[in-house]
């Protein structure tokens, strides 16, 4: 049986591969991946698979800069607070890791 899924983006999303970490409340520390697209509303997230989240979980996810941005900007990275939709564990097996879809709030 096929299942077919729904398209619901309403942002593009962009092709980055850039280093995160997400911090989860119910663990009580910091997870760190890669993210794998990002768009304006959402990003997908490479993370290892012992990262114990589940959709609903809200997150906050930390993009570090480059040290010129962060004297620019006056930050090191840029924190958005999301929510994970989806957790895919479909590489888990593969490369250790698993795939969080995260909606910015």
């Amino acid at each position: 049986m096929e299942s077919t899924l729904i398209e619901q983006r309403r942002d593009v999303r962009s092709d980055l591969s850039w280093p995160v970490s997400i911090w989860l409340p119910e663990a009580n520390r910091f997870f760190t991946g890669r993210s794998v697209n990002v768009s304006k509303g959402g990003a997908y997230v490479s993370v290892p698979m012992t990262t114990p989240v589940r959709p609903g979980h809200e997150v906050e996810v930390n993009f570090p800069r480059t040290m010129s941005l962060a004297r620019q900007k006056g930050q090191y990275a840029r924190i958005k607070m999301g929510k994970i939709l989806r957790v895919d564990r479909a590489e888990m097996l593969r490369n250790g890791s698993i795939g969080l879809a995260i909606q910015f709030v």
